[in-house]
Parts: structure tokens; C-alpha cells; sequence
């Protein structure tokens, strides 16, 4: 596109020496550049004399569709410019409560300081469902346990500790850890993940079978269940930063942990926003490390 654009700036001018000096290029390269012109198109299309530089009648009839097409190119990675920067975009994520509620907001605000005209769109979820979002492209990329999207694309992010929560009153209030084998004997309200449930793989290492008397896929639903009385869980500990329920939190003995991580199919395939906003995301997290 070079000789294109020293074309029209030679005629602009009127003087190659001028288009060289603008264009930052010599007066020789400049030359060079309307000389491959003219041998691609096959004609000439300045000549110049004494009075300076004139288009000849070839080059009055290619001078529309050169414009065109240099105005074309200009737009074109304008657009392309816009897009790097992130002037307009769609993020579309799968996420759960835990993470949504708490940890992604402020990404999302401080990702909107730099590119404020992006959009988020957040698809809710738990571990299976937002597998599935990503693989039939309904959303761009998804938070998961890695472990779970074993056939996508994943990076883990950070560790998440899993606390045990019981009601105020509960007996086992008064220990400084709960054990798995203690929980294993009460009404066990259980937090639905899909076929990753990190509390289940839990007991089941111990060879507990839990007394599972409520499947829930809502968080705050089984706070307030456990505020209620109803029984004894076990939930990120993330998820429970901001929260005005009534109930006691303890550590589990053994430790249960959980990855959290991001999944996607082919980054490179992503939209550009959503390609920066992983990026951001990953850095983020290192600086806080």
C-alpha cells in the first residue's frame, strides 16, 4: 500500500520532494514507489515538466479508484486499531456464584478503567454447565476447577480454601476444627457443582458417605438454610467474605482446597477482548501473589 499512498501525496503536493519530506522517505524511494505503481497497473500516470508534475490522462482515470482503495486501507486498519485498544467488545464469561458475587467485579471494574466501552455478559453456572457453555460457544470462557474441563484449554488462577459452616447453636461449635467424620453424621446440605463436587471427593478419600439431605446450587440459599438449622455444609471460603448470615464458619480437618482456574477452547480463536481481559486477569492475580 506504500505506492499507493505516495501517489496520492505526490499529487496532493504537487512536488515529490514534498511528499518525500511528509512522508519521511527520499525524494529517490518516493520515485521508486510511484514507479512500481505505474509498472503494476501498467501505465504511466504522472509526467513531469518544467512547471512540475501533472497526472496524465491514465492517471486521471486511476486516480478515483486508488483513493478508494487507499481510503479503504486507512479504514481498515483503523478498525483494527480500535479493535487492539478494545473500543468496543462483548466479554462473554460462565461463571459461579462464588466467583461472580466476589472476586470478579472488581476485575471487571478495573478492566473497564482501560477500556470503558467493553461489555460484560456473565452466564451462571456451576463446573458441568459451564463446560458445556464453552464447548457450544455460548459463552467465550468460563471459571472452573481445571479438573473439570479436562478436554479445553485451562490456566489455573488460585487456590480456594473450603470452610465448614454450622448453625450458631450447633454443638460442634466449640471445636476449633470440625473433622470430616464429624460432619459425615449431620444433615449435610450440599452445594450442586455438577460431576466435580471438591467436599464429595473429600469424604470419599476418607471413605465417608456424607448425610446428604439437600442438593442446592446456590450458595446463599445454604447459608441461609445453615442459619435456619437445617443442616451443616461445606462452601468456598471466598464466597463467604461479605455475607450477613447467622452461622458459624470452622476449618475442616483434613483441608479441603479447590483450583480455580479459566477454561476456553482455542485461545486463539477468542475475541480480542476476551483475549485481554484473560490476559488482565492472569496478571492481576501475579502482582497480588
Amino acid at each position: 500500500m506504500k505506492q499507493y499512498y505516495a501517489f496520492l501525496k505526490v499529487i496532493e503536493k504537487g512536488s515529490f520532494t514534498k511528499a518525500a519530506a511528509e512522508l519521511g522517505y527520499t525524494q529517490s524511494a518516493i520515485s521508486q514507489m510511484i514507479q512500481a505503481l505505474e509498472e503494476e497497473l501498467g501505465t504511466t500516470l504522472i509526467y513531469r515538466s518544467r512547471k512540475g508534475i501533472m497526472l496524465t490522462p491514465d492517471g486521471e482515470e486511476f486516480l478515483p479508484f486508488i483513493t478508494r482503495v487507499a481510503n479503504s486501507h486507512a479504514e481498515l486498519m483503523e478498525k483494527a486499531r480500535e479493535m487492539q485498544g478494545l473500543a468496543t467488545g462483548n466479554i462473554r464469561i460462565g461463571t459461579f456464584t462464588s466467583v461472580s458475587s466476589n472476586w470478579l467485579p472488581s476485575l471487571m471494574q478495573d478492566f473497564k478503567k482501560l477500556y470503558p466501552s467493553v461489555q460484560f455478559q456473565l452466564q451462571q453456572g456451576e463446573y458441568t454447565s459451564i463446560v458445556k457453555y464453552i464447548k457450544e460457544g455460548s459463552v467465550d470462557f468460563g471459571f472452573v476447577n481445571p479438573d473439570a474441563a479436562e478436554d479445553l484449554e485451562t490456566v489455573a488462577l488460585k487456590q480456594d480454601h473450603m470452610l465448614a459452616i454450622l448453625p450458631e447453636d450447633h454443638p460442634l461449635v466449640s471445636q476449633p476444627t470440625v473433622s470430616l467424620e464429624d460432619l459425615a453424621e449431620e444433615p449435610f446440605i450440599l452445594l450442586e457443582e455438577g460431576e466435580l463436587n471438591e467436599p464429595l471427593e473429600a469424604f470419599k478419600k476418607k471413605g465417608l458417605r456424607p448425610n446428604i439431605q439437600f442438593r442446592v446450587i446456590d450458595d446463599y440459599t445454604i447459608m441461609s438454610m445453615v442459619e435456619n438449622g437445617l443442616g451443616v455444609s461445606i462452601l468456598s471460603e471466598m464466597v463467604m467474605n461479605k455475607v450477613r448470615y447467622r452461622f458459624v464458619k470452622k476449618k475442616v480437618e483434613p483441608p479441603i482446597t479447590r483450583t480455580l482456574g479459566i477454561a476456553y477452547k482455542n485461545k486463539k480463536t477468542l475475541p480480542i477482548a476476551s483475549r485481554y481481559f484473560i490476559d488482565f486477569i492472569i496478571r492481576q492475580l501475579s502482582a497480588t501473589r
